[in-house]
């Protein structure tokens, strides 16, 4: 929605998750009230932003477990990523680059398959597998820089054919808007920097989120009245 070029620190960045869910839910309002909608999170910091969002707009929140395949000796740079069902997508160019070997694509991807199964008994086992098919899914993240785990995640859902996907994040590389338009019916973004830097310079507090904390979220979520009212400021289950 909003494009920036160098970070400015002058802008109004988020405070933490929360208020970046709620930022982010204003600009899902068209979304508000649709039948059949649900709100899918990346775990673990898309959470706490589509607990936000999922509340506001009276849908469901469940989670799409996806993992981000790390370089060896930099994790936090993406040489692909995989989701549930067997999804691999790998990033050729960087791959061919840093002339990263096949042995350790596998065994990264291994690592990476056992993380997805811990993180799935860790949310009680129930979560991460609900009906797709024929339904508006608003996929979300904490924020987006190459896209390699969103655009695994993305895949991933339309092999359950929905009837419309919807990405949404709050901040997000604008080179990456592309990819991430291409897989989607939509795409929703709050911030669109030319020039990301990382995406936790776009929060004051982007403490990592824990695996109970999760939990919580998602056990708030089960309840009842999860819709029926809007958190306040801080407001947590």
């Amino acid at each position: 929605m909003t494009a920036y070029g160098f970070f400015d620190r002058s802008i109004k960045r988020f405070a933490n998750r929360a208020d970046a869910g709620r930022r982010l839910a204003q600009a899902l309002a068209k979304y508000r009230g649709q039948p059949d909608l649900l709100v899918l999170a990346l775990p673990r910091g898309g959470v706490p932003v589509a607990w936000e969002v999922a509340r506001f707009l009276g849908a469901p929140l469940d989670i799409l477990l996806v993992r981000k395949l790390g370089l060896p000796q930099q994790s936090e740079l993406a040489m692909g990523a995989i989701a549930s069902g067997g999804i691999r997508i790998l990033n050729h160019d960087l791959i061919r680059q840093l002339r990263i070997p096949e042995h350790v694509i596998e065994r990264t991807v291994r690592a990476e398959e056992a993380e997805m199964e811990r993180r799935l008994q860790a949310y009680d086992g129930r979560r991460g597998r609900p009906e797709l098919a024929g339904r508006t899914v608003i996929l979300v993240d904490d924020g987006v820089a190459t896209g390699a785990t969103i655009l695994a995640a993305a895949k991933a859902i339309r092999l359950q054919h929905p009837a419309t996907l919807v990405i949404a994040v709050p901040v997000c590389a604008e080179p990456t808007l592309a990819l991430l338009r291409a897989a989607a019916d939509d795409v929703v973004c709050v911030f669109e920097p030319a020039y990301l830097e990382a995406v936790g310079f776009w929060y004051d507090d982007f403490g990592q989120t824990t695996d109970a904390e999760v939990r919580l979220l998602l056990d708030a979520a089960g309840r009842a009245d999860f819709a029926m009212t809007h958190s306040a400021e801080g407001d947590l289950p």
